[in-house]
């Protein structure tokens, strides 16, 4: 079984964080993150656009996201997994175990 599953992704903040705590004591913080970039594939230059959730959980999560904000922009590091929506269309959901904020210069 293959058992490699890593993502590394840069973006902004484009919906307000939600955090909550689950009935059994643990933190998550769930938002999204919209990434835009130019990828080189085959040799032509392609424009890439995505809109991924995002989840943190645990102690973390507060750590790391405290000063998020819609309009930032982080780099988050995990793992993805699928999750069931309400509506039972299946979606890939990003779980943060870093998240670190990009220096804009200012």
């Amino acid at each position: 079984m293959l058992t490699t599953n890593r993502l590394s992704i840069a973006g902004t903040v484009c919906r307000t964080p939600i955090k909550k705590v689950s009935p059994s004591g643990i933190a998550h913080c769930q938002f999204v993150l919209e990434h835009r970039s130019q990828q080189q594939e085959s040799g032509f230059s392609r424009k890439t656009w995505c809109r991924m959730p995002v989840v943190i959980s645990g102690r973390q999560s507060h750590i790391f996201t405290q000063t998020i904000i819609v309009g930032s922009q982080i780099t988050v590091r995990g793992f993805i997994s699928c999750h069931q929506g309400r509506n039972g269309l299946s979606k890939l959901v990003l779980h943060a175990e870093q998240i670190e904020l990009i220096d804009s210069g200012d």
